[in-house]
């Protein structure tokens, strides 16, 4: 399974290089996020995504799922309540990048030993999703609208791509993935907006401060919630080219907003500290599909928030971050908060 995702993953990267046109900046990233990093393997233990930015584009050049994509990102093709919310002080002068991504994660409980169901502890399940992402964006606002396609259960080959992993690292399995949540056909659309904090806006010399708030829906059978949050960085030459190293239901667009800031160092060190909070109506990893009989044995809390810290570094054309999170309980019987590590490494052409 691991040589089928990618095989996959090379292939989606090969086409995204040859439709890219030189000097378009765009971005090709490996993200990361496992429990190992706070030394367990439980809960939500492992998510990996491989995604592709393009650079800016003009809006004529989208096609496929990007062009219908554009109905809900806010600018004047728009359906008029997304233009009404979109932000742009002129919808008609905004930029444009499109990006793509194939992510999969895992959930296991707290005990890996035995084969039956366990009362109380998270179910096992697998996701396996291909999603695609539009961005627009000025120099205050940025909307990303993505919708992603996938599976949920054995199809997901979390099972899988777990052994492998453990057998490569001399660890124990776990035993009760026979029941896992069952297959279902998962689709998901995301909405988000990022909004610049001016006041935050300091620049010294090198050194620099920036900030936005994130706000976001999801809707569909993978998950439904909406989230507010917001992300502070502050370091040495800010990039312009930034995204959180976390998962998130789309692929990131990998700039912020529009700047003409010149960058005057082919060096980024920076920290990152940020919180959110999620109002979670759906979560397929805890609630089970909706259109299958099936009980996860536990009862997913409503409400989610989670804070989190780390760094980042730039060189050139290559980006490291990293970010360590906390979450509070996804369900009511949780016996600790989650806790789990984010790393990303993105190389721009």
């Amino acid at each position: 399974m691991k040589s089928a995702l990618l095989f996959l993953g090379a292939g989606l990267t090969a086409g995204a290089l040859h439709a890219e046109p030189a000097g378009e900046n765009g971005s090709l990233t490996f993200y990361l996020d496992n429990d190992l990093f706070a030394g367990s393997d439980d809960g939500y233990t492992n998510g990996a995504r491989i995604s592709w930015n393009s650079g800016s584009r003009p809006v004529e050049e989208l096609r496929g799922v990007h062009r219908y994509l554009r109905y809900l990102i806010g600018d004047e093709s728009s359906f008029t309540p997304f233009q009404r919310l979109s932000g742009f002080e002129d919808a008609s002068d905004i930029s444009y990048n499109h990006g793509f991504a194939l992510t999969q994660q895992m959930f296991t409980p707290d005990d890996p030993l035995p084969y039956a169901p366990i009362p109380g502890q998270r179910p096992y399940a697998g996701v396996l999703l291909l999603g695609f992402s539009l961005h627009a964006m000025d120099e205050n606002v940025l909307n990303s609208v993505g919708i992603s396609a996938g599976v949920v259960g054995p199809h997901a080959y979390a099972e899988e791509t777990q052994d492998f992993i453990h057998s490569i690292l001399g660890e124990n399995k776990f035993n009760g993935w026979d029941n896992q949540v069952p297959d279902e056909f998962l689709l998901n659309l995301h909405l988000e907006q990022k909004r610049r904090l001016p006041f935050l806006d300091h620049r010294r010399g090198s050194l620099g401060m920036d900030g936005f708030t994130e706000t976001a829906i999801d809707l569909g059978n993978y998950l439904t919630a909406a989230k507010v949050g917001t992300i502070v960085r502050f370091g040495y030459n800010l990039p312009l080219e930034f995204s959180d190293p976390r998962l998130s239901p789309d692929a990131y667009s990998h700039k912020l907003f529009r700047s003409d800031r010149v960058m005057n160092s082919p060096w980024s060190l920076y920290a990152m500290l940020g919180a959110s909070g999620s109002a979670i109506a759906h979560d397929v990893t805890l609630d089970g599909p909706w259109f299958r009989s099936y009980s996860s044995g536990v009862d997913r809390e409503p409400f989610v928030g989670e804070v989190f810290a780390g760094f980042g570094v730039r060189y050139e054309c290559w980006d490291f971050s990293y970010v360590h999170t906390f979450r509070s309980k996804a369900y009511e019987t949780q016996d600790e908060t989650t806790s789990f590590g984010s790393l990303a490494i993105r190389r721009s052409f």
